[in-house]
Formats: structure tokens, sequence, C-alpha cells
């Protein structure tokens, strides 16, 4: 071991300089992922939902497997989520999205074109990251649906226990 340290100034001391020389990734200024056509592309997960998600400088326009976001997800709760990134970025109306989405329901497939719209925004314009990263857009959103067991009706649900 090298030295020991007797007191907490030569601690933070000690501390200080190694924080200096070591390289911290997080300082290092986030270059925007773009590609030949201007776009970026990010992929966005949420229960048994996929989607992969385009977003490019336009109108405002979302469109998902082909269809306007209004045919596609028309329960207004379902349109709400899907700009809440750009409400929260301060951006809307200013990309237009292109979105493919399989599996799952309408509320998972929501949820992950909306966790792609943000993990997008970021890459297109880093500066967006941290308003995302606050509200929480960015993280997947790990809760799946538990499995059934066997002896059980339901994932935790018993038979109705009859005494007679």
């Amino acid at each position: 071991m090298a030295e020991t340290l007797s007191s907490l100034d030569a601690l933070k001391g000690a501390v200080a300089t190694a924080g200096a020389t070591a390289i911290s990734l997080d300082d290092a200024p986030r270059a925007p992922v773009r590609d030949a056509l201007g776009r970026s592309y990010a992929t966005g997960k949420r229960k048994d939902a996929v989607a992969r998600v385009w977003i490019k400088p336009g109108s405002g326009k979302v469109v998902v497997n082909g269809k306007e976001m209004h045919a596609y997800f028309a329960r207004p709760v379902l349109q709400m989520i899907l700009r809440q990134p750009f409400q929260i970025a301060g951006v809307e109306n200013e990309f237009d999205v292109m979105a493919t989405v399989k599996g799952g329901g309408l509320s998972g497939q929501a949820g992950a074109v909306k966790h792609g719209i943000s993990k997008a925004l970021q890459l297109y314009e880093p500066s967006l990251r941290s308003a995302l990263k606050a509200a929480g857009f960015l993280t997947r959103d790990s809760r799946v649906v538990e499995r059934k067991k066997y002896g059980k009706r339901k994932a935790r649900r018993s038979f109705q226990f009859s005494k007679r």
C-alpha cells in the first residue's frame, strides 16, 4: 500500500489530486449523433413493446407504423404521452417522428415510442439531455407483467377457498 494518511485534510488533498488526474467522461461535451439524412435514431422499450424511432427537423408530424399519431393512438392520453418529451425539452412542433412499433398493447407501445423519442432527442441535441433525464424519460421502465405461478389462478391470486 502507498502511504498512510493521518488527517482528514491530507485525505481531502489526496482525493483532490487524484480527481484532477483522472479523465472523466461526464465532463467531455457530447457530440450530436445524426445519419447522412440528418436524422437521429433510437430504440425505445416498455413492457413487451419495442419501438424504432427516427427524428428529424420538421413541422411536428408523428407517423407510427405508417399511420398518423391520431389514427394509431386514438386515445388522447396516449397522444399526450407521445408529446411529453417535446414539451419537457421545449421543442414542440420542431421535429418529425417516424416510428415502427412491435409487441405489447397500445399503452406499452406509447411508452416505448416516448422512450425512443426521448433517446433520439438527446442524441440529436445533447443539450436537451439534462431536461429529459431530470424528467426520467431516458430510463427504461423495467416493470413487466409477473408470470403466472402453478397452483395459483394468476400470478398471486389463489383459487377461491371452499370450507364445505
